[in-house]
């Protein structure tokens, strides 16, 4: 069973709070929380804009394609990701925008932290980017709770936040098509390639965990409640006391629109296991994950 937590709890260090966010980091890699700053009303202004977006002309979003980037900054059409290669790429749309360096910063070349487009869609910059800090300053007070839930200092990750490879995503799940076969998803099975995941959705049903049986089970949360999870990075970084989950969504009758922060650290943050004396840097993992999935940036065709 996935754990519903009170976001206030872990912040004030609960212990019983903590007790159970330890074990959904241990065994479950899923959990869901509320009672964060972005209140339901917040989220369902948020969820709007995207779909106001994903609802222009193909012409309109052809504008802001990051195909034409060598990033992953703006409009991702369907078929333009494929993160099960087993499987067909998936059927979804996207939006994504992140955080960006001033000119100058010894980083701000990096893809990774590529200037953002932006649609000529009225307020539409405006309402993602609040959104985007504000969600931040929650997945980092989650990723403080984590941080003592698995015995480290709360502060354990903070100076590796500085510069974060935080990204911000829309995602737009159609009615599953009809031709849709086996190996056709909304997005196929993965685990999150980064740190930690802040999902709010419209509460539309889809997304599924595969658990420790082997069976897939639902995961939902209405607007103001958000599902977490954790990436790749993370479980590396804590030497597997926090796990990465595999997930997906095959898709449904029903238009499903969800809003993942996907908050990763530094680019040169060392996400080598915890005093395990090697370096890994976190933009090399994050930026080979990417090459992998978007296929614009695959080097192979």
């Amino acid at each position: 069973m996935i754990p519903r937590l009170d976001a206030a709890a872990i912040a004030a260090g609960d212990a019983a709070t903590l007790d159970i966010l330890r074990d959904a980091c241990e065994n479950i890699g899923f959990l869901t929380v509320y009672n964060t700053p972005l209140t339901a009303a917040r989220v369902r202004f948020v969820l709007a804009a995207y779909r106001a977006f994903f609802d222009l002309p193909e012409s309109d979003k052809r504008g802001v394609d990051m195909a034409r980037t060598g990033a992953n900054r703006g409009w991702g059409g369907p078929m333009s990701e494929q993160v099960d290669p087993d499987a067909n790429p998936d059927y979804k749309q996207v939006f994504d925008c992140g955080f960006t360096l001033p000119a100058g910063h010894r980083l701000a070349d990096l893809p990774v932290y590529a200037p953002n487009q932006w649609p000529a869609l009225a307020g539409f910059r405006e309402v993602l980017e609040d959104y985007y800090r504000d969600a931040m300053g929650v997945a980092m007070g989650l990723l403080r709770g984590i941080a003592q839930a698995i015995g480290e200092d709360a502060h354990y990750f903070d100076d590796k936040f500085d510069t974060p490879m935080a990204l911000l995503r829309g995602n737009y799940y159609p009615q599953r098509p009809d031709w849709a076969g086996e190996k056709d998803f909304g997005i196929a099975a993965h685990t999150d390639y980064g740190c930690l995941t802040l999902l709010a959705t419209d509460g539309v049903p889809g997304l599924e965990v595969l658990g420790r049986d082997d069976a897939w089970m639902p995961v939902n949360a209405q607007p103001g409640e958000f599902v977490i999870n954790f990436g790749e990075m993370l479980e590396m970084w804590t030497e597997k006391r926090v796990i990465a989950t595999l997930h997906r969504v095959k898709g449904s009758a029903e238009e499903r629109i969800s809003v993942p922060l996907f908050f990763n650290p530094n680019f040169d943050a060392n996400v080598a296991p915890m005093g395990a004396g090697q370096s890994i840097v976190a933009g090399d993992h994050l930026s080979k994950r990417f090459a992998e999935t978007y296929l614009h940036l695959k080097k192979d065709p």
